[in-house]
């Protein structure tokens, strides 16, 4: 974890908290290495399938046992031997003997001999004797007349089929059978480690038995926004009010990216209010997200709340984490970052900017990267393509920032096209966009037709 007095990334051997002359501006790559650094996976631990669900898995899972474990059908129909059907047609169909029912589940199957049939369930075994399956369908279904469309119900003849059945197409060998091992083999690898569990992971793990699995569980992310003038949507709005979106917009980005996710709602504005929330608030957080605050306004009580946290004579009980720090960097939106860690269990927290935009485009940037590293995942960043800029004006965008523009991409035209303006307030254009364009630190203007680097946000 960086702290003050350790050297920057630059490369200059500057440091921070020394008197160099000018305050240090972070780069977006910078910050996002610094916090990343920072962060170590979550333990690995044993869970039930379904408590599983949306984990990394930590350990290779071999097959025990093969999928399926026995040749059985795979249509309702009749076990028969290929000799016995070859030919068969509706004018001179196959008459063979039924000699019994066989359903999926345990029981002794019947054995079919030459000019023998035994009536077959979906999921059952194949009968010793038998070579393939007619479906019901091309057959008489045992009542003597021309093809059925079904079976009778067990309960309509309890006693199971008998008699004879005629046959009206040939069968191949094998025919609607799925033979053992067909899906995987024991020995085989079913799943491998870093594979993040989803419903069919989970399907093929109780396919082969296994009850629990290793994982890394999910990071548990505690979301607080901070603002006197913030409200609970449904409330009613008094002057000066406005609703709080951010709080529900991190906490909605956090369980997309893979977290389970706390939102604790807005904080006034009061420093002492602030610091026993979260202190409150780190027994069930793997990582604490802010929004709001960190600016360099008067009533910004995030920074003065977490700046002196991890002071040496700071007896309380979040100053046993390694601190927070507030940095500037070049991009925008998003300038005004902090990233600590807090609590005994030096517990993450990143501060963010408090107007919408910045907000989600910093927990898209450094948060996002922080939840999957925290999952053990290897690839820890959104896809990034390349598309044509689709506008009819030129961008522009400051020299020696990174900005980041909401977009929609049009990934069969390889094009993405801006939305809305470049205010960190237009929530609206946010809600339509599904990347952000990016436009690098040396470029101040991009001509309509441009190449650009687009993160997709899909």
């Amino acid at each position: 974890m960086s702290s003050s007095g350790t050297t920057t990334h630059d490369g200059t051997g500057a440091h921070r908290g020394q008197d160099t002359g000018r305050e240090h501006v972070w780069s977006v790559d910078e910050h996002l290495a610094d916090v990343l650094a920072a962060v170590r996976p979550l333990e690995p631990i044993e869970l039930q399938l379904l408590d599983a669900q949306g984990c990394v898995l930590v350990e290779d899972v071999t097959v025990p046992v093969s999928l399926p474990p026995f040749d059985n059908s795979s249509m309702d129909g009749y076990a028969v031997r290929v000799a016995d059907v070859a030919g068969a047609s509706e004018e001179f169909p196959a008459v063979l003997t039924v000699v019994g029912d066989v359903a999926a589940g345990p029981g002794e199957p019947p054995t079919v001999g030459p000019g023998q049939a035994a009536r077959i369930m979906t999921g059952a075994p194949l009968p010793p004797g038998a070579e393939a399956v007619v479906p019901v369908e091309w057959t008489d279904g045992g009542l003597g007349e021309g093809p059925v469309s079904g079976m009778r119900a067990h309960s309509a003849a309890p006693e199971g089929a008998s008699g004879e059945v005629r046959v009206h197409r040939p069968a191949a060998a094998g025919a609607h059978v799925r033979a053992r091992g067909s899906d995987v083999r024991a020995g085989d690898r079913a799943l491998t480690a870093g594979t993040v569990l989803g419903a069919p992971q989970i399907a093929l793990l109780a396919a082969i038995g296994r009850g629990t699995v290793t994982v890394r569980p999910r990071p548990r992310v505690v979301v607080l926004s901070t603002g006197s003038e913030l409200v609970q949507p449904g409330e009613e709005l008094a002057d000066g009010q406005i609703y709080d979106s951010n709080s529900f917009s991190l906490t909605a980005a956090a369980r997309e990216a893979g977290a389970i996710a706390y939102r604790v709602g807005a904080v006034a504005d009061d420093a002492e209010t602030l610091r026993s929330t979260i202190e409150d608030q780190l027994i069930r957080a793997d990582l604490v997200v802010t929004t709001g605050g960190v600016s360099v306004g008067a009533y910004d009580v995030v920074k003065e709340a977490l700046s002196a946290i991890g002071d040496p004579d700071d007896e309380e009980g979040l100053g046993a984490g390694g601190g927070v720090e507030f940095r500037k960097l070049a991009m925008q939106p998003g300038k005004p970052q902090g990233f600590g860690s807090i609590g005994p269990d030096h517990t993450p927290l990143l501060a963010l900017p408090g107007n919408p935009v910045s907000s989600y485009v910093s927990f898209e940037v450094f948060v996002r990267p922080v939840v999957r590293a925290l999952m053990g995942l290897p690839d820890v960043h959104r896809t990034t393509v390349r598309a044509r800029l689709s506008t009819a004006e030129t961008l522009t965008s400051p020299s020696g920032k990174r900005q980041f523009l909401r977009g929609r991409h049009d990934a069969a035209a390889g094009t993405v096209a801006p939305v809305g303006g470049s205010g960190s307030h237009l929530v609206a254009a946010l809600a339509q966009a599904d990347a952000l364009i990016v436009v690098p630190e040396a470029t101040t203007s991009v001509e309509p037709g441009a190449e650009v680097d687009v993160v997709l946000l899909g």
